[in-house]
């Protein structure tokens, strides 16, 4: 496991773990953030297009598309579980606003089940830590994403070592033993998404990331209270 991503064992083992962690998702995340990841779901939203089709690649519960109002919505997850879990949350949620239903896809990042073009915007929230291949699967968001389309990521922030240290002790200690309590086992799943956290590269590796698999005007953002980072990229134009 690097910046890079993982492979087949530590892939295999955090998928089993992340699906264990579906029942208080929702209540460790909010705690492990004091609440700050509704206020960057919102973030996320307000950045993509007003329309049109988006993608969301990691859906996990469904969280964040629960909240994205209008747009035609595709949820992708490699968890059948997270999928299930979501669908009927966020359906919900759209048919009292009068949203068109959302979609729900298994698969993973590096092999998106799209035609290529097919989407005005994709965005992944707390999920591109947890991509088996994080180059291929931007590639391959790039690939579905229509010229013009935008791409937003977030995922916890390590501005440098120093920072990934206070960071890597934050989530072992204090989230983890919240997680701990909630789950009310030692060995809980929560201790995976602190290791990928670990093995996560800086801010500076995925801005490097994006420009060398070939968006156009990339740029990073480290959000109050430092504790996430808000990549955006543009999938380049049709040439002139």
């Amino acid at each position: 496991m690097d910046a890079e991503g993982m492979g087949d064992v530590d892939w295999n083992e955090l998928q089993r773990n992340l699906e264990a962690t579906i029942p208080v998702y929702d209540k460790i995340n909010r705690f492990a953030t004091f609440r700050q990841v509704d206020r960057w779901r919102k973030m996320v939203a307000s950045r993509l297009p007003a329309d049109g089709e988006i993608l969301e690649i990691g859906c996990g519960p469904g969280s964040f598309a629960e909240i994205l109002e209008g747009r035609n919505l595709t949820c992708l997850d490699p968890i059948q579980a997270m999928l299930e879990a979501a669908e009927p949350r966020v359906n919900a949620k759209r048919r009292e606003r009068g949203d068109p239903m959302a979609k729900f896809v298994e698969g993973t990042a590096e092999k998106l089940p799209f035609p290529d073009n097919s989407f005005d915007a994709a965005c992944t929230l707390f999920s591109f830590r947890d991509w088996f291949d994080k180059r291929a699967g931007l590639s391959e968001a790039l690939r579905v994403l229509r010229p013009g389309g935008k791409l937003v990521i977030v995922d916890p922030a390590k501005i440098n070592a120093v920072h990934g240290w206070l960071g890597h002790g934050y989530m072992k200690y204090w989230v983890g033993g919240y997680a701990r309590w909630i789950c009310g086992v030692e060995d809980h799943p929560w201790k995976w998404l602190t290791k990928t956290y670990v093995h996560f590269g800086t801010t500076r590796d995925y801005v490097e990331m994006l420009n060398e698999v070939g968006f156009d005007e990339v740029k990073a953002k480290v959000i109050f209270p430092g504790m996430a980072t808000i990549w955006e990229g543009l999938a380049p134009s049709d040439p002139q």
